[in-house]
């Protein structure tokens, strides 16, 4: 057998690009002087929350609305995460967004002791991103990665604050690529990696060998409460996108192309002649919608959005999920074994509430993956009186459930009394309406 020392095995990695900041005191490779350059920037978050502490009942806001009930005692709770700072001179952070998801205070700590109270910016509850800024000199930001170079089998590391214990280095590999359907976000495109990732790393850094921001880490599959070696991160390419939308707006707001879309399968791939090629298949375009003013038709096969090719159905809900909106949009399609091009204009889809009953408005209603959202609820209007709450869910009418914002004026058109199922969080709720 062979024997390959450490320095020829350090030489070849600086070769390939694989160990930009390789450095060999006595003769031993290390990742330590990349470290050096990026740990600076990894910070620990810590954020204040209150809840209540009453009886459930006394909780609904619509049933305290109904009963002329007091307000609920509430307490105080804790919880921590890590963050990476990706701008130093505006003093950006980014974090997940359920390491500060209704918090009252979030107090930012740096590596070298300093801490700051943050200003939360914006935050995106479908993709897990949130952006904060604090009022710091002197800092040390981590540059983003183009993550669609990345393969599976290359060597990532991940930093974040686990259990609390503070700052915390670990290393593997990158295990899979594009990682959607687990259920955990609206939007999934995840990178797997076996790089050890535990409890309070949420919103730390991935970083590539080079230094540089590859993804934020954000979930482990944990059967029995700890790590197995399967986390996941949020891609630095969708956490860039995500960005130009917070620093904006504050929110991500996403429009709608207006079409249903499905899998595309094996049988489905030889029924409409796509000769290898993947991507997803229009089940249903919308009227009056984007995709239908554009020419598209159902049972056309999306394969590429603007000259990216995508792999399936999620990869064109996320990519056309984080578009804006009045963007411009080209698609191009397969129909009836032919190659197709065609553009769309990104629409508003969200409705004010008060168009479809006075008792709505104030809201502003979106059509999600999960249902009909409550977007905005605007204070001191009919909605804002009764007690919806911004992140509701509108799921039911009379005990009937409804997705579209379209069925959901069809019902009030046609039926009285009304009243309206809710989903908050875990819990359903109802409305009586006039």
């Amino acid at each position: 057998m062979y024997k390959i020392n450490s320095y020829l095995i350090s030489l070849l990695l600086l070769i390939t690009g694989q160990f930009a900041f390789a450095q060999l005191p006595m003769g031993v490779p290390s990742l330590a002087p990349m470290l050096k350059t990026v740990t600076p920037a990894v910070v620990n978050i810590s954020s204040s929350s209150r809840s209540s502490v009453s009886n459930p009942l006394f909780n609904d806001p619509f049933f305290r609305h109904f009963f002329d009930l007091p307000d609920v005692k509430e307490k105080k709770e804790q919880s921590r995460g890590s963050g990476v700072i990706i701008n130093a001179r505006a003093g950006y952070v980014l974090t997940n967004n359920h390491v500060i998801a209704k918090a009252t205070e979030i107090a930012v700590t740096l590596r070298d002791g300093r801490k700051f109270t943050a200003k939360l910016i914006g935050a995106d509850p479908e993709t897990d991103i949130a952006l904060l800024k604090i009022p710091a000199q002197n800092l040390t930001a981590v540059p983003l990665a183009n993550s669609d170079r990345l393969e599976v089998g290359d060597f990532v590391v991940a930093i974040g604050n686990p259990f609390g214990l503070g700052q915390t280095v670990t290393s593997g590999i990158v295990s899979a690529l594009g990682r959607t359907g687990l259920g955990i976000e609206g939007y999934e495109d995840f990178i797997q990696t076996d790089a050890s990732i535990n409890p309070g790393n949420s919103g730390g850094a991935l970083v590539n060998l080079r230094g540089k921001l590859v993804g934020i880490n954000t979930a482990i599959l944990a059967p029995n409460g700890n790590s197995v070696g399967i986390g996941f991160a949020i891609p630095s390419n969708m956490v860039n996108k995500v960005i130009k939308h917070l620093v904006k707006f504050g929110e991500v707001r996403r429009g709608s192309l207006g079409i249903h879309i499905q899998e595309l399968t094996p049988q489905l791939a030889r029924a409409f002649g796509t000769n290898g090629k993947k991507g997803g298949v229009i089940a249903k375009v919308l009227p009056g919608s984007p995709a239908s003013k554009a020419g598209l038709r159902s049972s056309d096969v999306i394969i590429a959005i603007n000259n990216k090719p995508v792999k399936s159905a999620s990869d064109i809900r996320n990519s056309v999920g984080l578009l804006t909106i009045g963007e411009r949009v080209k698609i191009k399609v397969i129909r009836k074994r032919r190659t197709y091009n065609f553009t769309a204009v990104i629409a508003d889809d969200r409705v004010q509430g008060s168009t479809i009953h006075k008792y709505l408005q104030g809201l502003l209603l979106k059509n999600t993956s999960k249902g009909i959202k409550v977007v905005k609820v605007m204070k001191n209007t009919a909605a804002w009186k009764i007690g919806f709450l911004k992140g509701d869910f509108i799921s039911g009418f009379n005990g009937k459930q409804i997705k579209e914002i379209s069925e959901l004026t069809r019902m009030f058109k046609y039926y009285n009394p009304r009243s309206l199922q809710v989903q908050r969080d875990n819990r359903l709720l109802s409305v009586q309406l006039k």
